[in-house]
């Protein structure tokens, strides 16, 4: 999902991982595509312009990534994209926040009662929000199921391999990372960097 203020590694990280992934395969696991509310094109951190697949009538995913960016203050009050995040998680089998992605995850009800991460200067801001998230500040990849959250910018990659191999393989995983030459070093839950809430793991 796209808008305009969006962070660039938040969204292009995971365009990369789950557009590499089995690439090779003769039917590649994952067809990535762009959505917005409304926008032909965005206007991404510093200014990077980018055009939107599905700026209206997008296909259901599977895979809903929600990044985030300076442009996510604006976008909390824009009901047209918070209503979309949730008609499009309540259909979709994943939800993906990175960064202050969470926040908008927030505002639309996805993370009521449940764990989450953000970036790390956005801690705060995601803690104050209600009904009330549970927040785990330095955890890079917070997995609850349905909805997974990681850190700022550069986790999102990490958070995306991650589910890369939980939804095929953790070697379909392994070779992307290979493939992308990305030190993936968060790659299993540990209760503090990776958190699993689904089988307890966290502290």
């Amino acid at each position: 999902m796209l808008f305009d203020g969006v962070e660039v590694l938040d969204f292009a990280g995971p365009f990369e991982v789950f557009g590499v992934a089995g690439w090779q395969q003769p039917r590649p696991p994952f067809d990535v595509y762009t959505v917005s509310v409304g926008r032909p094109e965005v206007s991404a951190r510093n200014g990077l312009r980018v055009g939107v697949d599905y700026p209206s009538a997008a296909p259901e995913p599977d895979v809903l990534v929600i990044p985030g960016g300076f442009g996510t203050r604006r976008e909390r009050h824009n009901p047209a994209l918070i209503e979309f995040i949730g008609r499009t998680a309540a259909s979709a089998g994943t939800v993906l926040t990175v960064c202050t992605g969470a926040l908008l995850a927030a505002d639309a009800g996805l993370l009521a009662g449940k764990d989450a991460t953000t970036h790390i200067g956005a801690v705060d801001e995601l803690a104050a929000c209600r009904p009330a998230i549970t927040v785990h500040g330095q955890a890079r990849i917070v997995d609850n199921g349905d909805i997974v959250c990681s850190a700022g910018i550069s986790a999102g990659i990490d958070a995306s391999l991650y589910l890369v191999s939980k939804l095929t393989s953790p070697d379909l995983a392994a070779d992307t990372a290979d493939y992308m030459q990305y030190d993936w070093s968060h790659r299993t839950p540990d209760g503090r960097a990776v958190i699993d809430v689904t089988t307890s793991t966290a502290e």
